[in-house]
């Protein structure tokens, strides 16, 4: 099995930003998570509506407290912890779904500039695709793949066992494959940033 834990190198990398570029995709790499989280919060306008995405990198740096707990933003996730799931389900559905900025990680990203991303519920999936203004992904260049079978190996391989680890030991549950997206290409300008992290960063 390939050690999918690996950094990439500088010419990967290279090859990677230049592609999704190309794809629509604004792409940049940093040294390390510090950097990366003092890019995002450059990249975040003081009170615009933020979502911070489930996420192990994001978690990592840090950035739901800046995002929840500064009182910078509007934040999405205070707005939901306020709302009832029993009788508010349809407008949490709708907020969570369609934030200003979304800011989470993906799962693999291709040197040909393609992003995957896999989800158990699909909940952070319409934001990336299609209903965020504005998306900011934090990715360690470990997750750089020559070609889309190979980043979905490293899904099934690599990424899901760490992840049903992860879930068993806080819920007790495993986790799943459930939906899967692939941005081959992004259409609206500026709309999706990727920064690449020289270190490795979530799973």
């Amino acid at each position: 099995m390939k050690n999918w834990s690996e950094l990439a190198d500088d010419e990967s990398i290279a090859k990677t930003i230049e592609n999704l570029k190309a794809n629509g995709i604004d792409a940049l790499v940093v040294d390390n998570g510090i950097e990366a989280k003092n890019k995002v919060l450059e990249l975040l306008p003081q009170g615009a509506e933020v979502m911070n995405m489930s996420s192990v990198t994001i978690d990592t740096l840090g950035l739901p407290k800046e995002i929840n707990e500064s009182g910078k933003y509007d934040s999405v996730k205070n707005k939901l912890s306020k709302m009832y799931r029993a009788t508010q389900d349809r407008e949490m559905q709708r907020i969570g779904t369609a934030p200003e900025y979304a800011v989470g990680s993906i799962h693999a990203v291709t040197e040909d500039g393609k992003v995957i991303i896999a989800s158990n519920t699909g909940s952070q999936l319409p934001a990336y695709a299609y209903a965020a203004s504005h998306v900011i992904w934090i990715v360690g260049t470990q997750k750089i793949v020559a070609h889309l079978d190979e980043g979905l190996k490293r899904i099934y391989e690599y990424v899901l066992p760490l992840e049903s680890k992860r879930l068993r030991k806080i819920y007790g549950v495993e986790s799943n494959v459930s939906k899967l997206l692939i941005i081959n290409k992004e259409i609206s300008p500026n709309r999706l940033t990727l920064i690449l992290v020289k270190e490795k960063l979530g799973f």
